[in-house]
């Protein structure tokens, strides 16, 4: 049907919730906001369903929740007798409507006969990861829009492996979803009835313990956390999240003392009203945190983000004010401090491998190379990098170490198989450790970096553009720099292309081609003749045309000179396409 068809018959449907015919009703004589959320059906992205609340096929609301639960439903029962009975894990977030939206996808399931075991409270999306192992459910949803705006949700799928849906496994899914004539339609099992058939089963405790004691094994040093422990000065934000518990437990459980809350963004919030967004890439996430950070002369401050699977890190620099690393920064740190621990304790496997997404730092494949390990790339999206590990795990002869993405994402134990906010807040606290054992901030231990490697920089230049105008937008700006590539950019040749949706990989200057490994997307990635680098890419989970950039000099002047100019440059074309 066309948007406006949808339209009607939503409005005509006699059995449409009340709450949102009376939205529908307030939108109807907008015929751009209609449209935009009749348009199209959400579809799953690098992160799974996402967008706005609201009534429509292209939004968050009980009865898209219920198609893509009755596709998940369809795809399960493909798989077998076994499949429904181990059934699927659900947590939610601190958003609106999350706690509802996961019971409509217990009850879809158990209209089914899948059992669905949701927990009793708002949990970090790595908590279901490890959730959906540890019970051994064939499946996983977690209700999140991680870090978006407010008056977004979504709707991520896990696998058997705690993973999120690789691509083949989400197009299944997709498929069964899409099969789906009618949302309205689907039916949904009453929640007393589910419960009394054991179909809708509560978790919590027992699930969080597990996780929590996997956690603080990941310690390389417990050692020097004994000796500094009462030296070093954490302020932690959850930012209205779902992070403040697991997060204070593990940091008191590993002997942390000095652990100060932002009171403000301690608890839960759907509105996230301190914070313009709740994303910690954004600096002014963290203002609160620096007042805090000043008034108990703190080591290292942590922000993680509503879902708990992002953490950013701010540290005190040469001049003894306050920067927040980059997720770039962050990575290096980390990837160097539990290779050298590693190595030094004799841990370290000489089969180990580095995970990295395409639009990650090249600093993190030069340590593990130092380091004699093999780094390798992804797409963007961390259920690539779960993938590889599932990979890994089935052929035995390669060891996960660790895995990163320039958006604050990290992971070193592989009992979750996703970015794990929680976990790294433990690691970051021991690493802070380690260098005030050695009489180091953490600033100049990531300078001791940059002095060894070399000074790799990267910036990130991102456009909204919502609404299908905006997709149009961006899809042109994409097709228009395949069509008309650029040769030069900052006074550098472009040496290579990479062009993930024809799977092509052209040597400019050796005018040859070559194919690529990855899987099909969106994505058109630049070399030039000096290492720098450009990427155009859409966002998998908000309206925005994302452009990367990466750059390396011999100093910290030469990089930041090369990044401004590089950045300049292509934003510079980008805005031409903008205005048409």
């Amino acid at each position: 049907m066309e948007w406006k068809q949808k339209a009607a018959h939503w409005r005509a449907y006699p059995g449409l919730a009340e709450d949102v015919r009376h939205e529908l009703a307030d939108m109807w004589d907008d015929p751009q906001r209609l449209e935009d959320a009749f348009y199209r059906n959400l579809a799953f992205g690098t992160g799974g369903l996402r967008g706005e609340l609201g009534p429509g096929t292209n939004r968050m609301n009980r009865y898209t929740v219920r198609k893509a639960s009755e596709g998940l439903a369809r795809y399960i029962e493909a798989q077998g007798t076994e499949a429904k009975q181990r059934g699927v894990a659900i947590a939610y977030d601190v958003r609106r409507q999350s706690r509802a939206f996961a019971l409509e996808a217990a009850l879809t399931l158990a209209q089914h006969g899948i059992r669905a075991y949701v927990f009793d409270d708002i949990r970090p999306t790595p908590v279901l990861s490890f959730a959906v192992r540890y019970l051994n459910a064939y499946a996983g949803i977690v209700i999140t829009a991680s870090h978006n705006p407010p008056e977004y949700n979504g709707y991520k799928v896990y696998g058997p492996d705690g993973g999120q849906l690789p691509p083949t496994e989400a197009d299944a899914v997709t498929a069964n979803v899409n099969e789906v004539f009618d949302e309205l339609t689907v039916e949904v099992m009453d929640e007393q009835e589910a419960r009394k058939a054991n179909l809708l089963v509560d978790i919590g405790a027992d699930v969080d313990e597990a996780y929590l004691q996997k956690a603080c094994a990941l310690s390389v040093n417990p050692e020097v956390i004994e000796r500094m422990k009462e030296d070093v000065r954490i302020v932690f934000t959850p930012l209205h999240g779902t992070a403040n518990v697991p997060v204070r437990r593990g940091l008191a459980k590993l002997g942390f003392t000095h652990v100060t809350v932002v009171a403000e963004q301690e608890q839960p919030d759907s509105e996230f009203s301190t914070v313009a967004s709740p994303n910690p890439e954004e600096h002014a996430a963290f203002e609160w945190a620096i007042r805090y950070g000043k008034r108990v002369n703190a080591d290292v401050l942590l922000g993680t983000d509503p879902d708990a699977d992002r953490v950013g890190v701010v540290v005190k620099n040469g001049d003894g004010d306050y920067v927040v690393l980059t997720g770039n920064q962050t990575g290096a740190l980390l990837l160097h401090y539990l290779l050298e621990q590693k190595r030094a304790k004799g841990t370290l496997p000489p089969n180990g491998v580095v995970l990295k997404t395409i639009v990650t730092s090249e600093i993190g494949r030069a340590i593990a190379s130092s380091f004699g390990l093999e780094t390798i790339d992804t797409l963007t999206g961390f259920k690539f990098i779960g993938e590889k590990i599932k990979e890994f795990e089935q052929a035995g002869d390669r060891t996960f170490l660790f895995g990163y993405e320039e958006s604050y994402g990290y992971l070193a134990g592989d009992f979750v198989r996703d970015k794990d906010a929680v976990q790294v807040c433990l690691l970051v606290a021991e690493m802070v450790a380690h260098y005030k054992s050695r009489g180091m901030t953490v600033y100049e231990g990531l300078m001791e970096i940059f002095t060894t490697y070399g000074y790799y920089l990267e910036d990130l230049y991102s456009i909204t553009l919502k609404g299908k105008a905006g997709l149009e937008t961006i899809q042109s700006i994409l097709q228009t720099f395949r069509k008309e590539p650029p040769v030069e950019m900052s006074g550098q040749k472009v040496d290579m292309v990479e062009d993930y949706q024809t799977g092509r990989r052209r040597f400019v200057r050796e005018s040859r081609d070559e194919a690529l490994t990855l899987p099909v997307s969106d994505v058109l990635k630049y070399r030039l003749a000096n290492g720098a680098w450009f990427c155009l890419r859409p966002s998998g989970t908000e309206p925005k045309l994302k452009v990367y950039f990466g750059v390396k000099g011999n100093t910290l002047e030469e990089a930041q000179t090369n990044l401004l100019q590089l950045k300049s440059d292509v934003v510079k074309r980008v805005q031409t396409l903008l205005k048409g």
